[in-house]
Protein backbone atom coordinates (compact mmCIF):
# COMPACT_ATOMS: atom_id res chain seq x y z
CA UNK A 1 0.00 0.00 0.00
CA UNK A 2 1.46 2.99 -1.14
CA UNK A 3 1.48 6.04 1.67
CA UNK A 4 0.30 9.58 0.57
CA UNK A 5 2.09 12.72 1.55
CA UNK A 6 1.04 15.95 1.38
CA UNK A 7 3.77 18.11 -0.94
CA UNK A 8 6.75 19.81 0.65
CA UNK A 9 6.18 23.37 1.27
CA UNK A 10 8.54 26.19 0.86
CA UNK A 11 8.87 28.51 4.26
CA UNK A 12 10.65 31.60 1.94
CA UNK A 13 7.67 31.82 0.00
CA UNK A 14 5.12 31.80 2.45
CA UNK A 15 7.09 34.37 4.17
CA UNK A 16 6.80 36.49 1.29
CA UNK A 17 2.75 35.77 0.43
CA UNK A 18 2.66 36.65 4.55
CA UNK A 19 4.23 39.74 3.76
CA UNK A 20 1.87 40.63 0.59
CA UNK A 21 -1.08 39.94 2.08
CA UNK A 22 -0.04 42.29 5.49
CA UNK A 23 0.74 45.20 3.09
CA UNK A 24 -2.91 44.75 1.04
CA UNK A 25 -4.95 44.85 4.23
CA UNK A 26 -2.67 47.60 5.81
CA UNK A 27 -2.16 50.01 2.93
CA UNK A 28 1.55 50.72 3.94
CA UNK A 29 3.88 49.49 6.85
CA UNK A 30 7.44 49.88 8.35
CA UNK A 31 9.65 46.62 8.75
CA UNK A 32 9.51 46.90 12.80
CA UNK A 33 6.03 46.74 12.35
CA UNK A 34 5.57 43.98 10.02
CA UNK A 35 7.73 41.68 11.99
CA UNK A 36 6.07 42.20 15.44
CA UNK A 37 3.19 41.45 13.44
CA UNK A 38 4.24 38.23 11.73
CA UNK A 39 6.44 36.96 14.27
CA UNK A 40 9.52 37.51 11.90
CA UNK A 41 12.80 39.11 12.68
CA UNK A 42 13.66 42.19 11.16
CA UNK A 43 16.62 41.00 9.13
CA UNK A 44 13.57 38.55 7.73
CA UNK A 45 11.73 40.81 6.93
CA UNK A 46 14.15 43.27 5.55
CA UNK A 47 15.46 40.51 3.19
CA UNK A 48 12.44 39.46 2.03
CA UNK A 49 11.05 43.93 1.06
CA UNK A 50 14.44 44.23 -0.64
CA UNK A 51 13.84 41.41 -3.02
CA UNK A 52 10.14 42.51 -3.73
CA UNK A 53 11.48 45.94 -4.18
CA UNK A 54 14.03 44.25 -6.97
CA UNK A 55 11.41 42.72 -8.51
CA UNK A 56 8.72 45.80 -8.07
CA UNK A 57 6.12 44.20 -6.25
CA UNK A 58 6.54 47.01 -3.56
CA UNK A 59 7.64 50.42 -3.21
CA UNK A 60 9.50 52.22 -0.26
CA UNK A 61 8.09 55.82 0.72
CA UNK A 62 10.37 56.92 3.18
CA UNK A 63 10.73 53.86 5.98
CA UNK A 64 6.92 52.15 4.53
CA UNK A 65 6.59 49.34 2.17
CA UNK A 66 3.42 49.68 0.02
CA UNK A 67 2.23 47.14 -2.66
CA UNK A 68 3.04 48.87 -5.90
CA UNK A 69 0.97 49.10 -9.47
CA UNK A 70 2.18 45.70 -10.71
CA UNK A 71 -0.59 44.55 -9.16
CA UNK A 72 -3.09 46.22 -11.15
CA UNK A 73 -1.78 44.70 -14.08
CA UNK A 74 -2.23 41.47 -12.09
CA UNK A 75 -5.72 42.00 -11.47
CA UNK A 76 -6.35 43.06 -14.93
CA UNK A 77 -4.76 39.44 -16.28
CA UNK A 78 -6.67 37.64 -13.79
CA UNK A 79 -10.34 39.06 -14.81
CA UNK A 80 -9.31 38.71 -18.45
CA UNK A 81 -8.97 35.10 -17.80
CA UNK A 82 -12.70 34.85 -16.58
CA UNK A 83 -14.58 34.47 -19.66
CA UNK A 84 -17.91 35.66 -18.04
CA UNK A 85 -16.50 39.20 -16.62
CA UNK A 86 -17.98 41.46 -19.88
CA UNK A 87 -21.21 39.31 -19.33
CA UNK A 88 -21.79 39.68 -15.51
CA UNK A 89 -21.03 43.73 -15.57
CA UNK A 90 -23.18 44.43 -18.11
CA UNK A 91 -26.16 42.47 -16.65
CA UNK A 92 -25.27 43.38 -12.91
CA UNK A 93 -25.33 47.52 -14.35
CA UNK A 94 -29.21 46.37 -15.38
CA UNK A 95 -29.70 44.71 -12.09
CA UNK A 96 -28.55 47.58 -9.78
CA UNK A 97 -30.63 49.93 -12.07
CA UNK A 98 -33.82 47.55 -11.70
CA UNK A 99 -33.72 46.98 -8.18
CA UNK A 100 -31.92 50.25 -6.69
CA UNK A 101 -29.99 48.24 -4.55
CA UNK A 102 -26.85 46.96 -3.82
CA UNK A 103 -25.48 43.88 -6.29
CA UNK A 104 -22.59 41.70 -6.45
CA UNK A 105 -21.04 38.91 -8.21
CA UNK A 106 -19.07 36.47 -6.51
CA UNK A 107 -17.14 32.73 -7.01
CA UNK A 108 -15.84 30.58 -4.98
CA UNK A 109 -11.98 29.85 -4.54
CA UNK A 110 -10.06 27.94 -1.89
CA UNK A 111 -13.13 27.20 -0.34
CA UNK A 112 -14.19 30.88 -0.02
CA UNK A 113 -16.45 33.86 -1.46
CA UNK A 114 -14.48 36.13 -3.48
CA UNK A 115 -16.08 39.20 -4.37
CA UNK A 116 -15.44 39.83 -8.36
CA UNK A 117 -18.10 42.97 -9.27
CA UNK A 118 -20.24 45.11 -7.72
CA UNK A 119 -22.54 48.05 -8.73
CA UNK A 120 -25.55 49.87 -7.03
CA UNK A 121 -28.67 51.57 -7.67
CA UNK A 122 -29.44 55.17 -6.21
CA UNK A 123 -30.27 53.57 -2.62
CA UNK A 124 -27.91 50.94 -2.69
CA UNK A 125 -25.78 50.35 1.08
CA UNK A 126 -22.39 50.58 1.54
CA UNK A 127 -20.60 47.49 2.85
CA UNK A 128 -16.89 46.42 3.99
CA UNK A 129 -17.10 44.35 0.55
CA UNK A 130 -14.68 45.16 -2.26
CA UNK A 131 -13.70 43.35 -5.76
CA UNK A 132 -11.32 40.81 -4.56
CA UNK A 133 -12.14 40.40 -0.66
CA UNK A 134 -12.99 36.71 0.22
CA UNK A 135 -15.90 35.87 2.92
CA UNK A 136 -16.94 32.75 4.90
CA UNK A 137 -19.35 30.82 2.29
CA UNK A 138 -21.95 29.02 5.24
CA UNK A 139 -22.55 32.76 6.14
CA UNK A 140 -23.48 34.95 3.17
CA UNK A 141 -26.38 34.12 0.33
CA UNK A 142 -23.37 33.99 -2.03
CA UNK A 143 -21.77 31.61 -0.50
CA UNK A 144 -24.74 29.15 0.37
CA UNK A 145 -26.05 29.26 -2.93
CA UNK A 146 -22.80 28.16 -4.24
CA UNK A 147 -22.05 25.65 -1.47
CA UNK A 148 -25.95 24.10 -2.12
CA UNK A 149 -24.51 23.35 -5.94
CA UNK A 150 -21.49 21.47 -4.67
CA UNK A 151 -21.08 17.52 -3.31
CA UNK A 152 -21.61 16.76 0.02
CA UNK A 153 -17.64 15.73 0.04
CA UNK A 154 -16.63 19.28 -1.05
CA UNK A 155 -18.63 20.44 1.65
CA UNK A 156 -17.24 18.72 3.84
CA UNK A 157 -13.82 19.94 3.00
CA UNK A 158 -14.28 23.53 2.93
CA UNK A 159 -16.16 23.37 6.79
CA UNK A 160 -13.22 21.49 8.02
CA UNK A 161 -10.59 23.86 6.67
CA UNK A 162 -12.65 27.32 7.28
CA UNK A 163 -15.40 26.21 9.96
CA UNK A 164 -18.61 27.97 10.60
CA UNK A 165 -17.57 31.34 12.60
CA UNK A 166 -20.44 32.99 14.27
CA UNK A 167 -20.87 36.73 13.01
CA UNK A 168 -24.46 37.26 14.50
CA UNK A 169 -27.15 35.33 16.37
CA UNK A 170 -28.52 34.36 12.96
CA UNK A 171 -25.28 32.83 11.48
CA UNK A 172 -25.42 29.12 11.04
CA UNK A 173 -22.77 27.46 13.03
CA UNK A 174 -24.07 23.99 13.07
CA UNK A 175 -23.14 21.42 10.58
CA UNK A 176 -26.58 19.65 10.51
CA UNK A 177 -28.57 23.04 9.77
CA UNK A 178 -26.23 24.21 7.47
CA UNK A 179 -26.81 21.02 5.54
CA UNK A 180 -30.77 21.26 5.98
CA UNK A 181 -30.28 24.39 4.61
CA UNK A 182 -28.56 23.98 1.72
CA UNK A 183 -31.58 21.36 0.86
CA UNK A 184 -33.42 23.87 1.07
CA UNK A 185 -32.00 25.96 -1.48
CA UNK A 186 -31.21 23.61 -3.91
CA UNK A 187 -34.77 22.78 -3.95
CA UNK A 188 -36.01 26.36 -4.05
CA UNK A 189 -33.06 27.69 -6.12
CA UNK A 190 -31.91 30.79 -4.14
CA UNK A 191 -30.75 31.37 -0.75
CA UNK A 192 -31.67 33.78 1.71
CA UNK A 193 -28.90 35.68 4.22
CA UNK A 194 -31.49 36.71 6.81
CA UNK A 195 -28.48 39.28 9.31
CA UNK A 196 -26.55 36.20 8.95
CA UNK A 197 -23.32 37.92 8.60
CA UNK A 198 -24.02 41.63 9.21
CA UNK A 199 -26.49 42.87 11.47
CA UNK A 200 -29.18 44.66 9.85
CA UNK A 201 -28.42 43.66 6.34
CA UNK A 202 -30.67 40.89 4.27
CA UNK A 203 -29.68 39.23 0.71
CA UNK A 204 -30.87 37.00 -1.71
CA UNK A 205 -28.54 35.40 -4.33
CA UNK A 206 -29.07 33.12 -7.46
CA UNK A 207 -26.46 30.74 -8.78
CA UNK A 208 -25.02 31.41 -12.41
CA UNK A 209 -24.53 27.40 -13.77
CA UNK A 210 -22.19 26.36 -16.75
CA UNK A 211 -24.06 23.52 -16.58
CA UNK A 212 -25.70 21.03 -14.25
CA UNK A 213 -22.38 19.97 -12.75
CA UNK A 214 -21.01 23.62 -12.29
CA UNK A 215 -20.95 26.95 -10.87
CA UNK A 216 -19.14 29.49 -12.18
CA UNK A 217 -20.54 31.68 -9.28
CA UNK A 218 -23.20 33.49 -7.89
CA UNK A 219 -25.75 36.84 -8.04
CA UNK A 220 -26.82 38.55 -4.93
CA UNK A 221 -28.62 41.94 -4.10
CA UNK A 222 -28.45 43.14 -0.75
CA UNK A 223 -30.29 45.90 1.01
CA UNK A 224 -31.15 47.31 4.38
CA UNK A 225 -33.86 44.81 6.58
CA UNK A 226 -35.74 47.63 6.67
CA UNK A 227 -36.76 47.78 2.86
CA UNK A 228 -36.00 43.83 2.39
CA UNK A 229 -39.49 42.45 3.63
CA UNK A 230 -42.69 40.87 2.90
CA UNK A 231 -43.08 40.21 -0.99
CA UNK A 232 -40.31 41.94 -2.26
CA UNK A 233 -37.43 40.08 0.19
CA UNK A 234 -39.36 36.92 -0.69
CA UNK A 235 -40.68 36.90 -4.54
CA UNK A 236 -39.72 39.87 -6.10
CA UNK A 237 -36.18 40.09 -5.48
CA UNK A 238 -35.46 36.72 -6.00
CA UNK A 239 -37.05 36.56 -9.02
CA UNK A 240 -34.56 39.65 -9.96
CA UNK A 241 -31.86 37.79 -9.53
CA UNK A 242 -32.78 34.43 -10.61
CA UNK A 243 -33.27 36.31 -14.07
CA UNK A 244 -30.20 37.98 -13.94
CA UNK A 245 -28.77 34.39 -13.30
CA UNK A 246 -30.05 33.12 -16.27
CA UNK A 247 -28.95 35.90 -18.61
CA UNK A 248 -25.22 35.32 -17.70
CA UNK A 249 -26.02 31.84 -18.25
CA UNK A 250 -26.83 31.87 -21.47
CA UNK A 251 -24.59 34.97 -22.57
CA UNK A 252 -21.82 33.37 -21.36
CA UNK A 253 -22.22 30.53 -23.56
CA UNK A 254 -21.31 32.95 -26.71
CA UNK A 255 -19.28 35.47 -25.26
Amino acid sequence: MTKTTEPRTIQAVGITLEIIDYLHEHDSARITEIAHELGRSKGTIHCHLATLLEQEHVVKNGDAYQLSLRYLELGEGVKRRLGTYGVVTDELADLAEQSDELVQFATEEHGRAVYLYKDGGDRAVQTASSIGKREYLHCISLGKVILAHYPRERIERIIERHGLPEYTSQTITSRDELFEELQTIRERGYAFDDEEKIEGLRCVAAPVKADENEVLGAVSISGPSSRMTGDRYREELPNMVTRSANVIEINSKFS
